[in-house]
């Protein structure tokens, strides 16, 4: 995999995702970032994941990836050149316990193996990616379904607001937000990562 330069992650993107976890609908992108440690590529290997920091939850995604730095007038198709699907892995007791005291989410969001990534495939273009749902299975069942359209924040609203707060350049990565269906990863899980009826990716969880 070519080297990613950075790692954007876009919370509460979808508004039956921020209901099912109890939280307010955001009224501007909620942006984190995670390592380039935390990448993994899937090739349908065992990921191993930490089994002893409390329940790990999956988050499928919708992955852009930037052609070239945000300028004015430019747009999506200039900005974005390829997809891949993604799923953000979070150490969800370890985020409870951040969130109540107000500490950042770095420990529940990066550790190693926490960015999942399948092979990049070519932007199809809005219209394409309008009428084109991501799921993700685990264990042969559909636990999440998505569509950009879905999104609080529209993929050209998300790269504005990164580049305004924190930069964006050819390289970097956004995972842009996750649908509702968020679970628990358990040891030997295996999960499938479909692009419509495309399978894009596929790994098994270990916990460690």
């Amino acid at each position: 995999m070519k080297r990613i330069q950075n790692i954007f992650c876009v919370g509460r993107n979808y508004r039956l995702h921020a209901a099912e976890l109890g939280n307010d609908v955001p009224t501007s992108p909620m942006l984190f970032d995670k390592p380039t440690h935390s990448l993994v590529a899937t090739n349908g290997q065992e990921i191993d994941l930490p089994g002893n920091r409390g329940e790990i939850h999956y988050e499928a995604e919708l992955v852009i990836h930037i052609a070239r730095g945000y300028e004015p007038g430019l747009t999506l198709d200039q900005m974005v050149d390829k997809i891949a699907l993604g799923v953000d892995l979070t150490l969800r007791d370890v985020q409870s316990v951040l969130k109540k005291n107000g500490h950042p989410w770095l420990l529940a969001k990066g550790f190693k193996n926490s960015a999942i990534l399948t092979p990049f495939h070519p932007f199809p273009g809005q219209q394409l990616l309008e009428k084109t749902h991501f799921s993700m299975l685990k264990n042969e069942e559909q636990v999440q379904l998505g569509n950009v359209q879905d999104m609080i924040f529209d993929l050209m609203t998300i790269i504005q607001f990164t580049t305004e707060h924190f930069g964006l350049d050819a390289g970097d990565i956004i995972y842009t937000g996750t649908p509702a269906g968020v679970g628990p990863v358990l040891d030997g899980d295996h999960f499938a990562l479909f692009f419509g009826e495309e399978k894009w990716g596929e790994f098994t969880a270990r916990l460690r």
